[in-house]
């Protein structure tokens, strides 16, 4: 029985790759008897085309490495003269003929090769036994050619042969699958495989769409249908004489010859959709062949998949199982990739359970976009967010059907503990002074954690350092981006630096989005500075002892947090913390504390004054900086210049400067920093990393 193998440019393309071809022909050759044919080496039919001498010598040059690095002795010497005079025939033959030496250059050498290495070796002319359009005439004459001797492996060049009256000509671009299927109906071999760079056909072009697969079988007609609309893996022409005989094609890797290939065959097509191909900005969603099946069933969820996107299609029409899309050229492959996730794309759905700690503003607002984003969410991730836990400060509920309701006393962290899987998320929406120490606890369970509690990362540096410990030993997330800066990425873009060893220099951190607000606004003469504190605090803008953030301290936890994740151990201590009113008005009851800044408003009013009237904005300040003996950091007010990137912040903007080695301008990071949706959004993001 024949087997018959073809091999494409990219193949033969070198030494290397040759040597690749002949282990697969050899251990095909132990099977049955062997037809191989060949396209040219990748790059030579082009250069044959052009008509250019300097490509000749290139392709020349290109043929004899390959005859000096697979031969050696006399059959080097040999073959070198015999490829000279077989470029000196190409050189001399008419414009139009000089396309079809490639094939035999390529096959010159692979079946001398073959002979070298002990194989009964028959080079066929493929110029002599194919005539394109009349296939029995060229069944005959290949069946006689091979019936007439004995070989174990017979070369032929493909895509070369003669017109019907006898003048070489070729079978077209990418031809050669066509005569591979032509040997192989002629001589009713039992293996027709067509080797290639790619690992068989795929739902995409793979260099189109990153995430296309192998499609493992399909039959005759969906494969025609691929070839015809532009996937290039197979000849369109290569179907009908296989499918006539019956004969199974194999779209196979010669880089991965273990590896995943296609079956052409006559069977039903596993699934409803087989792939996208493309030419242009025309688009064919490739359907099975099933009867009485049509495209019209494509349509909706087509125009979908390209809306999403942002694209509208020219045109869609259905065509017997298939649907034709027509885009923009300048959308093609934006367009291939949308229509791939939605027909060939399924992301395996993970389930991911949430416990979430504190029922303030943030914690609703991040249960409501859970609940209202869950579906979109599946559909973009592959994961599933099911809320099983809530919790305030005094009761918990849990759920692991997703309808937790609070209503129950005791240890929320105990019950977690007990119920929750390895892989779930603990979410510390609260202002727990202590919660932050049971976190080990979750991660020595598998359980990861997502914080926009500061106070959890602004205790002791051993403590932070400690859950930092716990995370990597278990293998357990730990995200707290929200801790600073809100919807801001502001810490992974210092913990990123310093991941990469740039030594920060300084940080600059306008973090209070309180004190922002009430600077920006305040204007002497106007509401006094304690009224607008006190407006804030109403509005839950403030902590809800404002002095906290008047005294700096919100500022601080921020400060230590970001110096922490820049890499240097700062501790509380460490920081010089200036009020923004004189320490004496931050004692005493609350309503001491108005009565006193009531009483500071003349003086804050002349500060507020004098600032405006150099030039400078007033801004609440949290600063960390590199000096000879080491970290300095402090906290107070500065008055800050037109060329300060904080002198432009407005309402409750944050902003953070960082200065560090390796670039010789700043990092600035500014935008919203305050709102329960936004940190919910950014808990959310920290999430789904």
């Amino acid at each position: 029985m024949y087997r018959v193998l073809k091999f494409g440019g990219s193949s033969v393309a070198s030494a290397t790759n040759v040597s690749r071809v002949l282990d697969i022909v050899e251990a095909e050759a132990k099977k049955g008897c062997v037809i191989l044919v060949s396209s040219a080496i990748s790059g030579c039919t082009d250069a044959l085309l052009s008509g250019d001498e300097a490509q000749f010598r290139e392709m020349e040059r290109r043929h004899a490495d390959m005859v000096r690095r697979l031969f050696t002795g006399p059959q080097r010497i040999a073959l070198q003269e015999r490829m000279k005079a077989l470029f000196g025939q190409m050189r001399q033959a008419p414009a139009d003929e000089k396309v079809t030496f490639g094939e035999i250059f390529s096959t010159t050498i692979l079946a001398e090769k073959l002979e070298t290495e002990g194989y009964r070796t028959i080079w066929l002319d493929s110029r002599d036994l194919v005539v394109k359009g009349d296939e029995a005439t060229t069944y005959k004459r290949i069946k006689s050619a091979v019936k007439a001797t004995q070989a174990d492996i017979f070369v032929a060049p493909g895509f070369i042969c003669q017109d019907g009256d006898g003048k070489i000509s070729t079978l077209g671009r990418g031809g050669s699958d066509y005569s591979a299927a032509l040997y192989a109906a002629a001589v009713q071999a039992e293996s027709l495989q067509i080797w290639t760079d790619v690992p068989g056909i795929m739902t995409a072009n793979p260099k189109q769409v990153p995430a296309a697969r192998t499609v493992p079988r399909m039959s005759y007609g969906a494969a025609l249908d691929m070839a015809s609309h532009g996937a290039k893996v197979l000849y369109a022409p290569t179907v009908a004489p296989a499918m006539s005989a019956g004969i199974d094609i194999e779209i196979r890797n010669t880089f991965a010859p273990d590896g995943k290939y296609t079956v052409i065959g006559n069977c039903p097509d596993a699934s409803r959709w087989i792939g996208v191909a493309s030419e242009k900005g025309n688009i064919r969603l490739v359907g099975a062949q099933m009867p009485d099946v049509t495209g019209d069933d494509a349509v909706e969820n087509a125009g979908k998949a390209l809306a999403e996107a942002g694209i509208a299609a020219v045109k869609m029409t259905p065509d017997g199982p298939s649907l034709n899309i027509e885009v923009r050229e300048g959308v093609l492959d934006q367009a291939l990739r949308a229509l791939h996730r939605a027909f060939f794309q399924e992301l395996p759905v993970q389930e991911v359970n949430l416990f979430i700690a504190g029922n303030g503003a943030v914690g609703q607002a991040l249960v409501k976009m859970v609940r209202e984003s869950a579906g979109a969410v599946k559909e973009r991730t592959g994961k599933h967010l099911r809320i099983v836990g809530l919790a305030n400060s005094t009761q918990y509920g849990i759920d692991l059907g997703g309808n937790p309701v609070i209503g129950k006393k005791g240890d929320y962290i105990r019950a977690i503990l007990e119920e929750a899987s390895k892989g779930s998320i603990f979410v510390d929406a609260s202002n727990s002074e202590t919660l932050y120490l049971r976190y080990p606890e979750l991660l020595q369970a598998g359980i990861g954690i997502v914080s926009s509690n500061r106070r959890s990362f602004a205790g002791s540096y051993t403590d932070f350092a400690a859950v930092h410990l716990a995370a990597r030993e278990n293998g357990a997330p730990l995200r707290y981006e929200t801790t600073v800066g809100a919807a801001l990425p502001i810490l992974d873009s210092i913990a990123r630096g310093a991941n990469s060893c740039d030594e920060v220099l300084s940080i600059e951190a306008v973090v209070s989005c309180t004190l922002n607000q009430i600077l920006s606004d305040y204007r002497p003469g106007g509401a006094s500075f304690a009224a607008m504190v006190k407006k804030a605090q109403e509005a839950g803008l403030t902590e809800p002892d404002p002095r906290l953030d008047l005294g700096g301290k919100d500022a601080l936890r921020k400060l230590l947090i970001l110096a922490r994740e820049a890499g240097i151990p700062l501790e509380e201590a460490q920081v010089k913390v200036q009020p923004i009113v004189p320490p004496e008005l931050l004692q005493g009851s609350l309503g001491q504390f108005y009565e006193g800044l009531e009483a500071y408003e003349p003086q804050w009013a002349q500060q507020a004054m004098e600032a405006e009237q150099q030039g400078f904005r007033r801004r609440f300040v949290a600063w960390l900086e590199k000096k000879d003996e080491g970290y300095v950091a402090g906290i107070g007010l500065r008055n800050v210049p037109p060329v300060h990137p904080a002198y432009h912040l407005r309402g409750t903007e944050n902003a953070i400067i960082v200065r560090s080695a390796f670039h010789p301008y700043p990092l600035v990071i500014q935008g919203p920093g305050e709102g329960a949706r936004e940190a919910a959004s950014s808990i959310l993001n920290d999430i789904l990393r």
